[in-house]
């Protein structure tokens, strides 16, 4: 409830205008994007074709416009950090 109030008490002193509205609806189109490449990468299941499928994702979201290629940004941030874990690469640190 508090954080409900916060919200409309900041929208309404900031002058939050309905760009808000569609910038978090684009950035949930654009992580679907993101989503259906993996899951189009993983049914493929062809060797090497990861770049294809992680730009095809990366276009597809970034069309949805500010929303799309900022959920895209995130994903693709949140998963090269993943990559740099011990635990990604069975102990050993990838690109360091």
């Amino acid at each position: 409830m508090k954080l409900f109030t916060g919200l409309i008490f900041c929208s309404l002193v900031l002058g939050v205008s309905s760009q808000w509205y569609s910038f978090i609806g684009e950035a949930a189109q654009g992580a679907w994007d993101m989503y259906r490449a993996y899951s189009d990468m993983r049914e493929a299941n062809y060797k090497n074709s990861d770049k294809y499928f992680h730009a095809r994702g990366n276009y597809d979201a970034a069309q949805r416009g500010p929303g799309g290629a900022w959920a895209a940004k995130v994903i693709r941030d949140t998963q090269s950090l993943s990559s740099l874990s011990p635990e990604a690469s069975g102990g050993h640190l990838i690109g360091v």
